[in-house]
């Protein structure tokens, strides 16, 4: 359930907090008090877009926190699944809202806006004021009938959309092979000349970097000549000054001194060692300068083929393994060009295959659609005579799409019938906006019975109804928050009687400055919000009690429909 919303800084909103109870929790106010400022707040927290006019007068940001306290082992196991670990079965959904930005979090830690959203739909339902307006969707229709098939749907559901992915993929197949002779021709003729420049380059693995290693040692070669020469010229022997040289007349003058001290023996033999790795270090640059010689024709066959291998790199990929498998790819296609019509013979063979599977797994769907129709048929019904429909009638009707979709071929309808004698037409052609108010409300009845959520708000769904209507309706939403918590915005004294919680949101004038706030009214309190409904601005003794009979009659219908 929905514990606790703080707002802080949102239009007209300073900064509330406001406590909510298990059961029907109400909301009322005078027009333009801002009671959309609640929803639109809540709105704001799951991700709603924001406007210039979302910041306050009171700060450089705004606010808006959400706390739930999860009941549910489902739910709990939903998070789980999606990395968020509760904390004392409680989640925080909070979302601080800068100039031109915003940060969203889940029990503290920092979400991405579509992470919020996909929380939020866990834990709550939002029924909007227009959202009526959906049910006269044929899309909108088919989601609440597979809705309330549930489970038993959902396999179907899955079997049709993997079935459609092999229809549509194999149908986008056959379809690009559908060209004229022309067009098959000049595409042979193009891969072909692509693929005979490749094996013509006859690549291999790893060529180009063995190649550009020897380049650079070609290109650099006389100032690598040079440099060796140079180091020879140091370490050998061809001057007194070399250090060959140098190192030798140092052994021998050692040498003389033997027998004299036995401490100069580890002299003597560091420099005899010195000695050996100068004629070593020698001996391999000698080698190498002897094995750096090269002709001009070598060098020049290097660079040509290097050239050769990054041509062919800026046209078919970066790396010789790319060329090779682009090479692999254009071959492939080529094949299926010159085996056009064996492919298009094979691709028709399957395409009819998925055809007739789709079909099968659509006809099978469409068997579940059906039996749930008639269940859903007869439960709005009764749902809608709880709402004081006297004669109504109610039907779903199917009609088969003339193409197939990843949801089967159906298109569905609803049909009604709300005075007695009238055929049934679709909900556009009949209902009025009070009345498409109460089906939604009877279908939202319906769902709460098919899925895990804890908390359904609704936004003065009461729209366009008014007396008996409207008695039954606050009985409906009475009988919904006995199971879930609800949170509504009305203008109806018959619903604001049925409270558990009343709260009453008014704008006042703080310094100049109009301030919106939401304030918990006692039983005494909330009576007098009652009246105040029932009787406008003036609220008169005989209204006082005509609002705490209307107080005291939701209590006993409660206890009576709830028992």
């Amino acid at each position: 359930m929905l514990t606790n919303l703080h707002v802080k800084n949102i239009a007209l909103i300073d900064e509330i907090d406001v406590e909510f109870e298990r059961g029907l929790n109400i909301f009322t106010g005078e027009t333009g008090a801002g009671k959309s400022l609640l929803l639109g707040s809540i709105n704001l927290a799951l991700g709603k877009k924001m406007t210039r006019e979302t910041i306050g007068k009171f700060g450089n940001y705004a606010l808006v926190e959400l706390s739930f306290t999860v009941e549910n082992p489902a739910l709990e196991t939903a998070f789980a699944q999606m990395g968020i670990q509760l904390e004392d079965d409680q989640v925080i959904l909070s979302r601080k809202i800068m100039e031109g930005r915003s940060v969203s979090r889940i029990n503290g830690e920092t979400c991405t806006v579509g992470q919020m959203k996909k929380a939020a739909t866990l834990l709550l339902d939002i029924h909007g004021q227009h959202e009526h307006q959906s049910l006269l969707y044929p899309e909108k229709q088919l989601d609440i009938l597979d809705e309330f098939a549930g489970e038993e749907l959902a396999a179907f559901k899955k079997q049709v959309r993997d079935c459609y992915e092999i229809y549509r993929r194999t149908e986008k197949e056959l379809k690009e092979c559908q060209m004229d002779e022309e067009q098959r021709v000049r595409q042979i003729d193009f891969l072909q000349f692509e693929i005979q420049e490749i094996d013509d380059a006859a690549l291999q693995a790893g060529e180009d970097e063995d190649l550009e290693r020897k380049f650079r040692k070609m290109y650099h070669s006389r100032r690598i000549m040079e440099a060796l020469g140079r180091v020879h010229g140091c370490l050998g022997y061809d001057s007194p000054a070399c250090a060959g040289e140098l190192v030798g007349q140092a052994v021998r003058e050692v040498s003389s001194l033997e027998g004299l001290d036995e401490g100069l023996d580890q002299i003597y033999h560091t420099l005899l060692d010195i000695e050996s790795m100068l004629n070593d270090c020698n001996r391999d640059i000698s080698g190498y300068m002897e094995e750096m010689s090269f002709s001009e024709e070598s060098f020049q066959e290097v660079q040509s083929r290097l050239d050769e291998i990054n041509r062919l790199k800026g046209k078919y990929g970066d790396s010789i393994e790319a060329i090779l498998g682009y090479r692999k790819q254009q071959q492939a296609q080529l094949d299926g060009l010159l085996h056009m019509e064996e492919r298009k013979e094979r691709l028709s063979g399957e395409l009819e295959k998925a055809k007739e599977k789709l079909e099968q797994a659509s006809g099978q769907l469409s068997g579940i659609r059906q039996k749930a129709a008639e269940e859903l048929k007869d439960a709005i019904i009764g749902s809608l005579e709880e709402l004081n429909f006297l004669h109504v009638e109610f039907a779903i009707r199917f009609e088969r799409r003339n193409h197939y979709s990843g949801n089967g071929y159906d298109d569905v309808c609803f049909m009604i019938s709300t005075n007695p004698g009238e055929p049934l037409r679709p909900l556009d052609k009949v209902v009025s906006g009070g009345e498409l108010s109460r089906i939604m409300l009877a279908v939202k009845t319906l769902m709460a019975d098919k899925d895990d959520k804890e908390v359904l708000v609704f936004d003065e769904i009461d729209t366009g109804i008014s007396g008996r209507t409207a008695q039954k309706v606050s009985e409906k939403m009475a009988l919904i928050a006995a199971k879930r918590q609800v949170l509504c915005i009305t203008h109806l004294a018959q619903i604001a009687s049925m409270a558990d919680a009343h709260f009453l949101i008014e704008k006042s004038v703080k310094d100049d400055v109009t301030i919106t706030g939401v304030k918990k009214l006692n039983h005494q309190e909330s009576v007098r919000e009652i009246a105040r409904i029932l009787g406008g601005t003036e609220v008169t003794d005989r209204i006082l009690e005509s609002a705490a009979e209307m107080k005291e009659m939701a209590q006993v219908v409660k206890n009576t429909r709830l028992k």
